[in-house]
């Protein structure tokens, strides 16, 4: 059998107890070398498989035929929720007509994690949108850049910046404020629920330009209704007060 698990943010306290159970039921965990390190310590005496990145088809294959060769049960796990840019989706591909049974174990995702650190900025609608073009084009994400914008929804961006990519998150907030007033509040959390947790808070127009924004970040970008109140950012649900 093999569980595909969302290991939630980081932190051993957001990863729930279902997620935890399924974990320990199995003989092995599987998955990107990063994630493995954070449940180690939770899980002795398990046997453990790490992976680089850019290795997911392959850990999908290796979880089906050491479920499916041997009858050992296997975790293959992710950071934040296995079906929000995880490997839910790849996983059950790969099994597909194979027989395997597979269960999906939900987590708290980045996007829910780095909210909370900023106050309640997705009381309303929103959306999540990943800057990584490795996927996905650069045109297709400009359209849902732009679409998002339309709709004025609250936006999370995931994957805003890397070594490889570093000025896409400045191209993406180029885009935003064709549609949004610069002064839309807007934050990043960086290692969400981690030890080095950290963030801040300021507007679309200040955050194009911060330096601080990588791989490890969530951006959360408000609404044309989103305010920010003694430091955080409110986006209002629509309640008459």
């Amino acid at each position: 059998m093999i569980y595909v698990i969302g290991i939630g943010p980081g932190g051993e306290e957001s990863i729930t107890p279902r997620a935890l159970n399924a974990m320990k039921s199995c003989e092995i965990i599987a998955g990107y070398t990063k994630y493995i390190n954070l449940v180690r310590d939770l899980l002795p005496g398990k046997g453990f498989i790490s992976y680089s990145m850019r290795h997911e088809i392959l850990r999908c294959h290796d979880a089906l035929m050491i479920s499916r060769d041997f009858n050992i049960d296997i975790a293959l796990i992710s950071s934040g929720d296995s079906g929000v840019y995880g490997m839910a989706g790849l996983m059950l591909e790969t099994a597909k007509n194979s027989g395997e049974k597979i269960i999906i174990i939900p987590g708290m995702t980045a996007a829910n994690s780095a909210a909370a650190v900023l106050g309640a900025p997705l009381m309303n609608d929103y959306v999540n949108i990943s800057l990584s073009d490795l996927l996905t084009s650069w045109e297709v994400i400009t359209k849902r850049l732009i679409a998002a914008c339309t709709g004025d929804f609250v936006i999370c961006l995931y994957n805003p910046a890397s070594n490889n990519r570093p000025e896409h998150f400045k191209r993406a907030c180029k885009i935003l404020l064709e549609y949004k007033s610069p002064d839309t509040p807007a934050g990043f959390v960086m290692n969400s629920d981690r030890i080095n947790e950290y963030h801040e808070i300021m507007t679309l127009g200040e955050i194009q330009d911060c330096k601080l924004i990588n791989m490890s970040c969530l951006v959360i970008i408000g609404n044309s209704q989103s305010y920010i109140l003694d430091g955080q950012i409110i986006t209002p649900r629509g309640y008459k007060l």
